[in-house]
């Protein structure tokens, strides 16, 4: 693991003069605490907590959870206990109940202290809802029924005529707040005019355009907010999350932008040197701990629309090969990210976590846990454990990184990431780069000696005679000679033949999710993601990316073994198998590129 670099000093005064490049700066956020450092701090702060939650810690109702929120304040206010359970409460309450119910609830045990006469409770409920508002204020600005419950409390409190008790509930406060987290627009997708890919790639050396990306992926990370992560687990998806949503969005542009900055170079030399600069810049983020962009970049690099091209990597040298299997072996799957949880444990200050990995944990965590124990009380070891990791997760705000970035680079670099191309338009483009047919099937080159891209047609008898497709005509270009392209369309028209008679052996594809690096059958691309990479066939076991599985013209070998099995005198398809592994693999993808990615 990397070290960091040396921080910046940021300008403590604005400079009231001209500038040319003025400088922006992420600061962290207000920080009561450090920063966790020791990889088992959370397991050490959740069971500290169930200490001091006492009986409560083994499961309470829902009434005896609030009830001792309430208790937690004096008849000043004050807090005379932890406030663990209030911050663990008013946090991860929406697992079980929304907050609108919540505050109904409080509204009871009000109206219940009002007939029983008790004042002091009264005032302590009170406390206990000013306390709601002061610290998780942002909840009653996007809860429209929370704040209809709170006017309904409002409403009842003035009606009683206690003006303490109005004036600590008051939330009109809370639009006077000068919002830091505003809210961020839905995504939705453009279909404007093609930007050009990048304005300033070349530009930037990679420690530059790598700050730049980091800049970028904190100030879209700090954004998510503790009720993000709780409409994440509630919803168990992005949807109706846009600060989510963008920060996803993020990494997806990013990894795309790498797959065009690659493609968008004419000859396999150039496209090399982009792709090395890359490398670079993935390496920078490793020495920045931003792991969230590292996997976007090296997504990117291992997308089957870049993987394929061969000759652009063969102009790439095995040093920066050996790096990308390093990085990829950093942030393979294989044992649950093993290798990315000790790396990111191992690092301090400032880092920036694989936002997908740590979702999937949280809704481990959801699904494995029962909210209820026996008789209907609360498991609230689910809400600590839950809490803990979201709060492990929002601290990480709190670290701003040690770098500065340039106002105009970031505005450059937002425009390049801000692209509108499909899959299938990037796909467009690699194949316009290197043809599928871009290198001789290794069946034709074993024949091909002179390497003049002809055989003769004793050499193509030789070919023909392993396929049962006599019924395919060969024309030849020049008497007595075929040439590659001639004998490819011979091997596609006779699998299409072969198909139509009802001797194909289509796939069963599942889509499933690989914990270990794993590699598209079809192209050869690198199966990306946290969860269901791609498609693997039941029955022979073919991987596949989602857009490889229409395309996959080899047979379903189990399915073949199969149907020779009925009866002894069957007819052997052995020659079929060898159409799949001598001719229609080659003619499609070539041979493996000699370093797995």
């Amino acid at each position: 693991m990397g070290t960091l670099g040396k921080a910046r000093e940021a300008p403590r005064k604005p400079s009231h003069g001209c500038r040319a490049a003025p400088k922006a700066r992420l600061e962290g956020k207000p920080s009561s605490s450090p920063l966790p450092s020791h990889p088992s701090l959370a397991q050490i702060t959740q069971f500290r907590m169930m200490v001091s939650l006492g009986h409560l810690a083994k499961g309470a109702s829902l009434d005896d959870l609030i009830d001792s929120c309430v208790q937690s304040f004096d008849a000043d206010g004050n807090l005379c206990r932890s406030n663990q359970l209030l911050q663990v409460m008013l946090t991860m309450h929406r697992i079980l109940i929304s907050s609108a119910e919540l505050l109904q609830k409080v509204i009871t045990l009000y109206k219940d202290a009002l007939a029983k006469n008790s004042p002091g409770l009264c005032l302590k409920i009170c406390y206990f809802v000013r306390y709601w508002i002061t610290e998780f204020w942002i909840m009653f600005k996007i809860d429209a029924s929370l704040a209809s419950t709170m006017e309904e409390f409002q409403e009842l409190v003035k009606a009683n005529g206690e003006e303490l008790h109005c004036r600590l509930i008051d939330t009109t406060q809370i639009n006077a707040r000068d919002w830091s987290r505003k809210l961020t627009q839905r995504i939705k997708s453009n279909t404007s005019k093609k930007r050009k890919v990048s304005l300033l790639f070349d530009h930037l050396e990679p420690e530059e355009l790598s700050e730049h990306l980091t800049y970028l992926e904190f100030k879209s990370f700090r954004r998510i907010s503790f009720s993000d992560y709780q409409n994440y687990l509630v919803n168990s998806c992005v949807k109706e999350n846009p600060t989510m949503e963008r920060s996803i969005a993020l990494c997806n542009g990013i990894s795309q932008w790498v797959q065009l900055m690659v493609l968008s170079r004419p000859t396999p030399q150039l496209r090399a040197e982009v792709f090395i600069k890359f490398i670079q810049v993935a390496q920078k983020l490793h020495q920045l701990q931003n792991f969230n962009t590292l996997m976007a970049v090296i997504g990117g690099l291992c997308h089957s629309s870049i993987s394929r091209l061969k000759e652009t990597s063969s102009h790439v040298p095995h040093e920066i090969n050996k790096v990308l299997g390093e990085m990829t072996e950093l942030l393979s799957s294989c044992r649950n990210y093993d290798n990315y949880r000790r790396a990111y444990g191992e690092c301090t200050h400032f880092k920036i976590p694989i936002l997908g990995v740590h979702l999937k944990d949280l809704i481990s965590l959801y699904e494995a846990m029962p909210d209820y124990l026996e008789e209907g009380k609360v498991n609230v070891h689910k809400l600590l454990a839950l809490y803990n990791h979201i709060n492990e997760l929002v601290q990480l705000q709190e670290v701003a990184p040690p770098l500065e970035a340039n106002k105009d680079l970031v505005h450059l670099l937002t425009l390049s990431l801000d692209l509108y191309y499909t899959e299938d338009e990037i796909y467009e483009l690699s194949y316009a780069r290197e043809p599928r047919n871009h290198k001789a099937p290794s069946v034709f080159k074993n024949y091909d000696h002179d390497q003049d891209g002809y055989i003769s047609q004793e050499e193509f008898e030789k070919i023909a005679a392993s396929f049962p497709f006599s019924f395919c005509v060969m024309d030849k270009d020049r008497e007595g000679l075929i040439s590659r392209e001639e004998i490819t369309a011979y091997f596609m028209r006779a699998s299409s033949i072969y198909s139509k008679l009802g001797l194909g052996f289509p796939h069963n594809f599942q889509e499933t999710t690989y914990l270990k690096p794993t590699f598209c059958d079809n192209c050869a691309g690198f199966l990306w993601g946290v969860i269901k990479q791609g498609y693997r066939c039941k029955d022979c076991g073919m991987n596949c990316h989602k857009q490889c599985k229409d395309l996959v013209v080899f047979e379903c070998k189990k399915r073949a073994k199969n149907s020779t099995a009925p009866t002894e005198n069957s007819t052997s398809v052995g020659p079929t198998s060898n159409l799949c592994s001598l001719g229609a693999k080659d003619l499609h993808h070539g041979n493996k590129h000699p370093e797995s990615r």
